[in-house]
């Protein structure tokens, strides 16, 4: 049995052993340093999906295949848009949620999903100002009545007029449940007095289908769907749901001038991801969509369906959010909706 301490010889070679761990120990430093230094994003070739709660061939499936198409040049890599529609946005929103912060997963969506969904469905989980990132603003835009060209109605005070010669006859559609669209139509009916009913939808291109066959009358529409049905000669636009007259549309009057006050809040779409997301990525996401949103092509591109392309920084959104939330609790309040 050998004895402790071990010989010279063995105190030798242990000493020679421990110099060599040490000094593979210390080589090995600034290899470790660089695997703890996070990857560069967006990883080359690694697909960014922006997820859309709307059925394709909307306007804001196009505008966010517009917007994806030059963010994947920006970037440098693949975005593709990815439609989850169903449930008021709900879906979608949870899709988003669940998936990992990092950058490669964002949402389009219109300012119901964070400002009237958590007020008014009773399905929805999500907590806006807690589950979801802001990265960035997109685009502002009114929401516009537009009536079938079967309805005799030219101004706002003759569809009020026509709906009252024929109580629960009329129907109105949305593009679901809770959404802008259903809230407008909710605060047109109660302020003028209306009996109809209000048919819900996945979104915009479900709803059109609909309507420009006239199982449904009127339509509180977004603007770029709203321009595309009228060109068709089988509805026509009576008002735009927003403070002021849209630049877009200088010949259309808002509500508040046909007499029908409280449908008059601005409608926008922004980009969330979902929480936690690292700085660093939402401040290279932040930028590029501010670089997209700039150009003149995105711009034009917009505007051609009475939207203004917008960026913002990621408080900015927060901050539009929070306000926007806080308006439509007061109208939703006023109106005396219930969670559903």
């Amino acid at each position: 049995m050998n004895a402790w301490p071990p010989s010279s010889i063995g105190r030798r070679r242990v000493a020679a052993w421990l110099g060599l761990v040490s000094a593979l120990g210390a080589a090995a430093l600034p290899c470790a340093a660089l695997a703890a230094e996070p990857a560069p994003f967006p990883e080359k070739g690694r697909s960014i999906r922006i997820v859309l709660g709307l059925a394709a061939g909307g306007a804001s499936d196009a505008q966010a295949r517009f917007v994806a198409n030059k963010l994947g040049e920006v970037l440098q890599t693949p975005v593709i848009v990815e439609n989850r529609p169903g449930a008021s946005f709900i879906l979608a929103t949870e899709e988003v949620i669940r998936a990992a912060p990092d950058g490669y997963t964002m949402m389009y969506a219109p300012s119901s999903v964070v400002a009237q969904n958590p007020q008014t469905l009773a399905q929805v989980r999500y907590d806006p100002f807690k589950d979801l990132t802001p990265i960035s603003l997109g685009a502002r835009g009114p929401l516009v009545l537009t009536v079938h060209a079967s309805v005799p109605a030219r101004t706002v005070q003759e569809l009020v007029a026509y709906i009252k010669a024929n109580p629960g006859k009329m129907s109105y559609a949305s593009f679901g449940t809770g959404t802008s669209s259903h809230i407008y139509g909710e605060a047109f009916a109660q302020q003028a007095g209306l009996d109809v009913v209000h048919v819900p939808y996945k979104g915009g291109a479900d709803a059109a289908k609909d309507f420009l066959a006239g199982r449904v009358q009127y339509y509180f529409d977004a603007a770029p769907n709203a321009i595309q049905n009228t060109a068709t000669g089988k509805v026509r636009m009576l008002a735009v749901a927003a403070p002021k007259r849209s630049t877009m549309l200088p010949d259309v009057p808002t509500m508040t001038e046909q007499g029908v006050s409280g449908v008059d809040m601005p409608s926008w779409l922004g980009f969330y991801g979902p929480a936690r997301m690292p700085a660093p990525v939402v401040a290279k996401l932040n930028g590029a969509l501010a670089q997209v949103l700039a150009m003149p092509a995105t711009r034009d591109f917009f505007r051609q369906g009475a939207y203004e392309a917008e960026s913002s920084s990621p408080a900015q959104l927060a901050e539009l959010t929070r306000a926007t939330y806080d308006q439509w609790g007061d109208m939703i309040r006023k109106l005396g909706l219930v969670k559903q």
